[in-house]
């Protein structure tokens, strides 16, 4: 290599470490969030392969756990937030006529501090013991007494992760109060900054319990107290406390700029401004705020009293009420709309659907005589794999095909955009769909092994996860077709003005009216 070529290389290399600008950074924790998702989706796939028959056939019962394990943390941490933090830098500077996050350099650091955080959580394996094994939980005492020497790198690891959330929280913050355009009130943010906004206050409000909650963790384990040892006077069960605390509003860390996303996209293809925007607002900071509120309906089997599982599950309850209304306001949007369906807006219709699906199993699982039956249930995994992966996964593909055009300049190939939502639509309910059946059948969770009568469903279960894993290579090719091969029509400046969606499509007629003023008179007849 000559020395030119060398200094550019060097050049590029210091300019990705050290950059301060919002699309920049918002690129990294794209890329970085993509590549989490393969490894975490590995790990998944895994899972799923071991559970295709009864009988152990490839992995041993610690590994299996391991893999379980790692797939939670690597999914939740380090590949659903980072996207959306992704979305946060790239969108919400440009949508509030700001020149940049508020904290440049802080904005680079929080970034980079994730990497260095699963470099450790992944070097745990040549600790003693290979990875942590007890679950993305970490329920002591399992993680606490029993837990293999690794765990002090997960609990490292998950410092890390918290201060780059905090820092990243602060910035989104900063960055809406101090630098909105002049003319801007907050009433007058797109939803998607609104829904950021409450998030990173959300964030700065929890991080810390899990950072407290991990350090008594880590006192427990070698400075000889017992937070959560019974046998110094300690409780178990206030590690589940202290982590649901945590644990049930970073669902909603997850969720609510998961909201942001389709309330951008629906509005845009049905061609009609968001119905009742200011009510979506509203029920994004109920949410928020119910969200502390709730947690111990993940406890309702832990012995908690009659009364408090009573308050929980009506909590619960009312949770659904200001998510209920945002389904209603997406309804609304699309009701009498001129609606064309591009690859994005396909993606914002299946969220909906499939987010109900999840939110209503959400319902059975809050209530508490119900709940006996499905805890610890593969009725569990199929509720949060719903929520999540056709609910908070389908928002962040919709967001990334509706701004791809307009961060690259070019449209990508809408065919293989088509094939990658029907196959992961199908795919992803034949994966999860059958896990509800398995639960209300009585197959626990967690384990490698199980009963030949839950054998039929696994096998679906298992193919479906291939598929949808095997589908998201499409995704792949696709974003390196427009990125570095720059393949695909220059996109316009005003990127979705004209209907580019399936081929056998038709928009409807033109709306009567926006719903954001009174009608016009229907002309007599």
């Amino acid at each position: 290599m000559s020395d030119h070529a060398a200094e550019g290389v060097m050049g590029n290399i210091s300019r990705w470490l050290t950059t301060t600008n919002h699309k920049d950074i918002g690129t990294l924790y794209l890329l970085f969030a993509l590549l989490m998702f393969l490894v975490a989706g590995f790990m998944a796939l895994m899972i799923r392969a071991e559970l295709f028959q009864p009988g152990l056939m490839f992995m041993q019962p610690n590994f299996y756990n391991q893999m379980v394990t790692l797939h939670g943390l690597v999914m939740i941490f380090g590949a659903i937030m980072p996207a959306l933090a992704g979305f946060a830098n790239w969108q919400i500077p440009l949508m509030i006529g700001a020149a940049d996050m508020a904290f440049p350099r802080m904005n680079n650091w929080s970034f980079w501090i994730l990497p260095a955080a699963f470099s450790l959580l992944f070097m745990s394996y040549f600790a003693p013991g290979g990875w942590p094994n007890f679950g993305w939980t970490f329920y002591a005492p399992l993680s606490s007494t029993y837990g293999p020497p690794s765990t002090d790198f997960m609990i490292l690891s998950i410092h890390l992760m918290g201060i780059s959330s905090i820092m990243a929280s602060i910035n989104i913050v900063a960055t809406v109060v101090t630098m909105r355009a002049k003319w801007m009130e907050y009433m007058d943010m797109p939803i998607f900054v609104w829904s950021w906004f409450i998030t990173a206050f959300l964030l700065i409000s929890i991080m810390p319990v899990l950072a407290v909650t991990v350090t008594m963790l880590l006192f427990d384990r070698h400075f000889g107290t017992s937070f959560f040892n019974a046998a110094g006077g300690g409780d178990p069960v206030l590690f589940q406390h202290l982590f649901w605390f945590f644990g049930h509003p970073e669902v909603y860390v997850l969720v609510l700029p998961a909201f942001g996303i389709i309330s951008e996209v629906v509005p845009t293809f049905a061609r009609k401004p968001l119905y009742g925007a200011k009510f979506m607002i509203y029920a994004i900071a109920c949410i928020a705020i119910l969200s502390f509120i709730v947690w111990v309906h993940h406890m309702f089997t832990s012995g908690v009293m009659a009364w408090i599982k009573i308050f929980f599950m009506i909590t619960t309850m009312i949770v659904a009420v200001p998510t209920g209304i945002k389904i209603f306001n997406w309804i609304g949007t699309l009701y009498r709309g001129a609606v064309s369906f591009e690859p994005p807006m396909l993606f914002a219709l299946s969220f909906i659907v499939l987010f109900t699906i999840g939110g209503f199993t959400g319902l059975m699982l809050g209530v508490v005589v119900a709940d006996y039956q499905y805890q610890d249930t593969y009725f569990v995994v199929g509720h949060f794999h719903h929520t999540i992966v056709s609910g908070v996964y389908f928002s962040i593909l919709a967001g990334v095909y509706y701004w791809l055009p307009k961060w690259t300049g070019r449209y990508y190939s809408f065919r293989l955009a088509n094939w990658h939502f029907w196959l992961s639509t199908i795919s992803v309910n034949l994966t999860f769909f059958p896990m509800y059946f398995l639960g209300l059948i009585g197959m626990p969770r967690r384990i490698p092994d199980y009963n030949i009568q839950f054998t039929d469903l696994n096998m679906l279960a298992s193919v479906g996860a291939l598929i949808f894993g095997l589908t998201q290579l499409i995704f792949v090719w696709l974003l390196i077709e427009n990125i570095f091969f720059s393949k695909g029509e220059k996109a316009s400046s005003k990127v979705w003005d004209e209907p580019r969606g399936l081929e056998w499509t038709v928009p409807s007629p033109a709306p009567h009216h926006t719903f954001m003023t009174p009608p016009d008179p229907l002309p007599e007849q």
